[in-house]
Parts: C-alpha cells; structure tokens; sequence
C-alpha cells in the first residue's frame, strides 16, 4: 500500500497479532484468486476499500513448524494505493496498529527481511511512475 501524500510518498504497514510489522495478508477464499485476495484482506485488516490496484510485487515464502510438521506458507503481494480514508486496525483479527511511514522509516520497521523486498520492489515501481502523476496529493 502506497499513498502520495504532500510530503512524500508512504506506505502502509499493519502490527500483527505477534507484534510483527508487516503488510496486510491472508488466507485465499474458495474460488479467489491472489489480486481479489490481497484487496479483500487490506480492506479487512486496515479499513480501507478506495483502492487502486497497480502491479505485483512478488512472492514470499516461509517455513515453519506446527505440531511437528514443517508447513510451507507462501504469499503474493501486489502494489495497491489509496488516496483517501484512515487506516483502522482490525483488533478482531489481532492487528494492534496501521502507520503510513516514509520509505526509510517502513523499511527500517518491517520485522522480517522477505518484507523489506517487498517495500523495495513498490519503491522501485513508485519510482518508475506507476502511480498516476495526476493524482491527489
């Protein structure tokens, strides 16, 4: 999640239930694909349905361990902005906080180093121009 505001760029990360600052994500429903996933589950853990989807930025993938078997969990990313509206965290869900940071702040925040790749690759795309140079700011 990305926003032009006066000041600059930001972007948006989420504290999870285990106190990990991180991106939005979830668990794919019936029938969904990745993009409609990664929409549905921003909307849900941060407030925010005004968005704009502009690319993808990849996958990450984890391993770990839940009563004795080695799970692999993998998720896609996509680039969206939004240009209006308070992020809310979803307290049902476990997400404590929402904060709009800086590139340098959101990159020094993230807990978890696959995380940092994905804020580097929405920079490098920002960068680029995909957001719409007429848009708000």
């Amino acid at each position: 999640m990305v926003r032009r505001c006066p000041d600059g760029m930001r972007y948006l990360l989420i504290r999870d239930g285990h106190r990990n600052w991180g991106f939005p994500k979830g668990h794919l429903h019936d029938g969904e694909g990745p993009e409609d996933a990664a929409r549905r589950e921003i909307a849900e853990e941060t407030g925010l349905d005004d968005l704009a989807l502009h690319d993808g930025l990849g996958r990450i993938d984890w391993y770990f361990r839940f009563r004795g078997d080695l799970i692999h969990k993998f998720c896609h990313f996509f680039l969206f902005s939004s240009d209006a509206g308070d992020a809310t965290p979803q307290g049902e869900e476990g997400i404590s906080a929402c904060v709009w940071l800086p590139f340098d702040e959101a990159e020094v925040r993230l807990t978890h180093e696959n995380a940092r790749r994905v804020l580097q690759a929405a920079r490098v795309l920002v960068a680029g121009g995909v957001l719409d140079p007429s848009g708000p700011v």
